[in-house]
């Protein structure tokens, strides 16, 4: 039986850019650098953001974005903030698509490694409720 999700793994180029980025623009916290030790494939790092395990790991990192993203929830007074952190750090916030009303909002993001990420202020419930409606 499934019990939940254990970790997320993103291959980067360089660590400390993505510790910064998780950090310092999402409030991440860093627990762990392999510092050469590696027990993995190569150099790693481990991060513990809103109660998830993410793991970085040194290597050729995607060539081309997608619409595939990790999406983290957080309440619409916390939006601004993360915007304002995220764009100190010179990190790419796209504009954000159109939304029916009562889905929530979001504030979608790329990484220095074209990894998109979303905070998004809604839940599953909310977004059924909502869809049901238009039904």
């Amino acid at each position: 039986m499934i019990e939940g999700i254990s970790h997320v793994t993103f291959v980067v180029r360089d660590l400390d850019r993505m510790a910064t980025f998780l950090c310092e623009g999402l409030g991440a916290e860093e627990v762990y650098d392999s510092l050469g030790r590696n027990f993995s494939t190569s150099r790693e790092k481990f991060f513990v953001l809103g109660g998830v395990w993410i793991a970085a790991m040194e290597g050729e990192p995607l060539g081309e974005r997608s619409y595939r993203h990790l999406a983290f929830k957080v309440s619409a007074q916390a939006l601004p903030e993360f915007e304002q952190r995220l764009r100190a750090l010179g990190v790419e916030i796209k504009p954000p698509r159109a939304r029916v009303e009562g889905e929530g909002a979001s504030l979608y993001f790329y990484d220095f490694d074209n990894h998109l990420f979303e905070l998004h202020t809604g839940s599953l419930e909310e977004r059924l409720a909502r869809y049901r409606l238009a039904c």
